[in-house]
């Protein structure tokens, strides 16, 4: 399996394990959407981290041997299996850390992208080397995070960029020594995980809509969670243990 899954206390941890770098087929593609998918409906599951298995690489994008093989007529095809993927990681019903352990090149960083927290090892680059293979692609999701001068740099040079300048322009959220990563990553998705699970649920999913609204109806469209929350014991809880001063005890309901 190219694809691992361990599970911790309410957190799920997916490893791209496919060596030397972690590239992906497109059987793989669809591996990580299904997985991605059931995580979304798993209620004993509350955070993701997602991350890449060695040190070369989180995730060095497409395998260009199997694409070598492919034909033009079968690229929308592989193009639909390509973005139900990344689809399938921005829209898990639970939050997800990426745990960028090494350079997240082409499809790698968009996965990247598409997770909710970005937390990087300090050796870890990013790109968008599609014009160097006769591609194009992962501008959109890029273009959610940096400037549009940063990233149409990216896409034409196809030169990866450093963790420290991710950091500088917003592509990803921390960056640490790489033997602090998974100790990193873990210790947060912990405490996201201890939160209510219907809360992280509702928050994610109203975090996804009010991404392309304007203001004030992305607001109104983020009360109406809070509005659904209150009819939920969870928040209930949320609400007399924060008075009690007490931790919560949320029971999914």
């Amino acid at each position: 399996m190219s694809l691992k899954l361990e599970k911790r206390d309410g957190v799920a941890i997916v490893t791209i394990d496919r060596p030397p770098v972690n590239a992906l087929t497109i059987a793989l593609y669809g591996e990580i959407a299904d997985l991605f998918e059931q995580l979304g409906k798993e209620l004993d599951v509350h955070c993701v981290v997602f991350t890449g298995a060695g040190e070369r690489a989180f995730c060095a994008g497409l395998d260009l041997n199997e694409f070598l093989a492919a034909t033009p007529e079968q690229d929308p095809e592989r193009a639909a299996i390509v973005r139900r993927t990344f689809s399938a990681v921005y829209r898990c019903a639970i939050p997800v850390i990426a745990a960028i352990n090494g350079p997240a090149l082409g499809a790698g960083s968009v996965l990247a992208t598409v997770c909710d927290i970005r937390i990087a090892a300090n050796h870890a680059r990013f790109g968008t080397p599609e014009i160097n293979v006769g591609r194009c692609g992962g501008a959109a999701h890029h273009g959610r995070l940096i400037p549009q001068g940063a990233l149409r740099r990216m896409y034409f040079t196809g030169e990866p960029i450093s963790a420290q300048e991710a950091l500088r322009l917003g592509l990803v959220d921390q960056v640490v020594a790489p033997g602090e990563l998974m100790p990193t990553a873990l210790e947060l998705a912990a405490k996201i995980a201890a939160k209510s699970p219907l809360g992280l649920r509702y928050a994610k999913e109203a975090l996804n809509d009010i991404e392309s609204m304007a203001l004030e109806a992305a607001y109104q469209h983020e009360q109406s969670f809070s509005t659904k929350l209150m009819y939920t014991e969870d928040a209930r809880e949320a609400t007399r243990a924060s008075v009690e001063k007490r931790a919560p005890v949320f029971k999914g309901r």
